[in-house]
């Protein structure tokens, strides 16, 4: 059995996909991949299918970590796929409260 995380902020482009290659490279780092399933989103859908931040690349690369992939918004089904969503501040975190489809959703974040 593995554990779920999702690491959420607004667009997707900076901070989460940001903690999700940190996170990544601690999970690599300790031989945990088969145990632990990550990923990132964002609240906001504008920047949807564009890749991270220039600046977020950046300052990862100087850092050792590849911040890759290409922003998604949270959809209803990352509640059930995940056993946590991380939100990156208080606004991500009130919004994925309100898009969790219910109370026991509404628990993972």
């Amino acid at each position: 059995m593995s554990v779920r995380i999702c690491f959420v902020c607004l667009g997707n482009i900076c901070r989460s996909p940001t903690a999700e290659a940190v996170m990544r490279g601690l999970i690599e780092r300790e031989g945990l991949e088969r145990l632990i399933d990550i990923d990132s989103a964002g609240t906001g859908a504008w920047h949807v299918g564009e890749p991270p931040d220039h600046r977020a690349r950046a300052a990862a690369k100087g850092r050792g970590l590849a911040v890759d992939g290409r922003a998604r918004k949270v959809v209803r089904e990352d509640f059930e796929r995940f056993d946590l969503l991380i939100a990156m501040d208080r606004s991500n975190h009130a919004d994925l409260e309100r898009l969790a489809p219910g109370p026991e959703a509404a628990e993972r974040v």
